[in-house]
């Protein structure tokens, strides 16, 4: 189901963000594979929200783009170099993946707190109450 709300141009969202077309498109299909965004085609063409603002996480959008896995892969240092433990010795996650651990289930969790309204409310927050009118004028000129 898509909302019927403006749609974003890719080369507009790209230049708005400074960065390049072909690495925004890259996450845009990433967004659009995970469901969370659409493409509409034509003149008027970019892309769409899938769904309300308040309903997609800011850890939806990290997932779609790096992947549900974690972001720290413990390489059992412990088990290389010149004091090297035996792997059968290791049999618990080392202090360091403790930790890594600890610290992504806490990030996780905030960015799980956090929606894309709240992100929007946020920019209203921060540069004031036109400033979404404003923006989106500006990635669709000729809807203005």
């Amino acid at each position: 189901m898509r909302l019927t709300t403006t749609s974003a141009p890719a080369a507009r969202l790209a230049e708005l963000h400074d960065v390049s077309p072909s690495y925004l498109a890259k996450q845009l299909q990433a967004l659009s594979r995970a469901g969370l965004v659409q493409s509409v085609q034509g003149k008027a063409g970019g892309y769409v929200l899938t769904r309300s603002p308040a309903l997609i996480t800011v850890l939806d959008v990290v997932e779609a783009v790096d992947g549900p896995g974690p972001a720290f892969v413990c390489t059992e240092i412990r088990q290389r170099g010149p004091m090297a433990t035996p792997p059968e010795a290791c049999t618990a996650p080392c202090a360091i993946n403790r930790a890594m651990g600890r610290a992504e289930a806490a990030w996780r969790e905030a960015l799980r707190s956090v929606t894309v309204a709240d992100l929007a409310a946020d920019v209203t927050s921060d540069y004031g109450t036109g400033a979404l009118g404003r923006i989106s004028t500006w990635l669709n000129p000729a809807e203005a």
